[in-house]
């Protein structure tokens, strides 16, 4: 017994070794660490995944590539294209890269699962992937990934990731999805924030027998150095139209479900996801008014004076703890007392579990809910530890 305490004990302190002299550095991305890949590369057809957020340093990711001679021949573009401009959900068409006249093949089409065509996967010998996630299971950047694995699995081709941390990588909560509620917003058995990194979670799906038939595809991951779990990564560039702060990123895994109700988040402001409002919520003292922007051409009550709350008083601390909140669901829905209207079929695919919606009617509380998934985050916790790359 005192053998495994001590063993115990200095697995922590290591740990925490780790961590401290992790925090003395900063992050390097998988990108940006060109020794661990670039002479992989060589000779090679290259498709890059990637979009406005693959930078290294001021030069994105395929400039880099570029630059040292690889063979980049087809971009692959996610939700929002590869430029970051479009709306989420908006079908983005096959188009071609400005700057490098490289041919995009658009992967967001609306047409359900991201398969490329034929003639395009004929033509290549390895995909990578390089794009910042957020680490929420409704975040459609990993769905694209999944997607891409299983195309280079079905094609015979390599897959390769420069992984980057994940801003809420600190966190594990919700529930794991029920896959009858799969879809373009949830495509793997995982928690609502599941905490991993891009690079992990491919991982996962491979060793797990996520992909298509349970086969593996050939899979490289390129860590990120000086990165934990607990790294206090803020992202250099916002990650989507709607994402544009770190505390909008911390309240998103709370927030995100009023996309499932007629009540606004606030996109078409100068705060999305930062706030939330509906105009016939009553006894509020905050107003807002959604407008047509780029990122937001029809958001949610467009034109319409809408009383709320600002969130942006919430500490990062705070929203960050607090993981999923679901009381601000809550606090709209008795307030707008529109019973089941409050809710579309959006929100089974949004929170994983079809018995959630039913318990906010029932008046149950937040931490009462939550408390029904905390042995999914429990199983979850102990499924994923053997592909995690950083100390948690």
């Amino acid at each position: 017994m005192l053998k495994h305490l001590k063993l115990i004990l200095s697995a922590a302190i290591a740990a925490c070794a780790t961590m401290m002299a992790c925090a003395e550095k900063p992050v390097v991305v998988g990108a940006e660490r060109t020794s661990e890949y670039i002479s992989e590369l060589k000779g090679k057809r290259v498709a890059l995944f990637s979009n406005h957020t693959g930078m290294v340093g001021d030069k994105h990711t395929l400039d880099v590539m570029l630059e040292n001679g690889i063979n980049v021949i087809t971009l692959f573009s996610p939700e929002h294209g590869f430029r970051g401009t479009a709306d989420a959900g908006e079908h983005v068409g096959n188009s071609v890269d400005g700057p490098t006249g490289i041919p995009i093949a658009s992967l967001y089409g609306g047409k359900g699962t991201r398969m490329p065509a034929k003639e395009v996967m004929d033509g290549i010998d390895v995909i990578v992937a390089d794009i910042q996630d957020v680490g929420l299971r409704y975040y459609t950047y990993y769905c694209t990934m999944v997607d891409l694995m299983n195309a280079a699995k079905a094609y015979g081709k390599e897959f390769v990731v420069l992984d980057r941390p994940n801003p809420n990588g600190m966190t594990v909560d919700g529930p794991i999805l029920d896959m009858k509620y799969e879809s373009g917003v949830g495509r793997l058995p995982i928690p609502v924030v599941h905490g991993m990194t891009l690079g992990e979670l491919a991982q996962m799906a491979n060793g797990e027998g996520w992909l298509a038939d349970g086969t593996k595809v050939s899979l490289k991951v390129v860590p990120c150095l000086n990165y934990t779990h607990q790294t206090r990564y803020e992202l250099p560039i916002a990650p989507s139209p709607n994402l544009r702060t770190m505390k909008s990123i911390y309240l998103y895994p709370s927030v995100c479900y009023f996309e499932a109700t007629p009540v606004s988040l606030g996109r078409g402001t100068d705060f999305p996801f930062e706030v939330y409002g509906h105009p016939d919520m009553k006894g509020r003292t905050f107003e807002f008014t959604p407008r047509s922007v780029p990122g937001a051409k029809n958001p949610p009550q467009l034109d319409k004076l809408c009383h709320g709350v600002d969130l942006r008083s919430v500490s990062d601390e705070e929203a960050i703890a607090q993981g999923i909140n679901l009381e601000y669901l809550i606090d709209a829905y008795r307030d707008l007392g529109m019973g089941d209207k409050f809710f579309r079929s959006f929100f089974e695919l949004l929170i994983g579990r079809g018995d959630i919606r039913q318990m906010i009617e029932d008046g149950r509380t937040a931490d009462e809910i939550k408390a029904t998934w905390a042995g999914d985050v429990d199983k979850f916790k102990r499924q994923r530890a053997p592909y995690l790359l950083y100390v948690e």
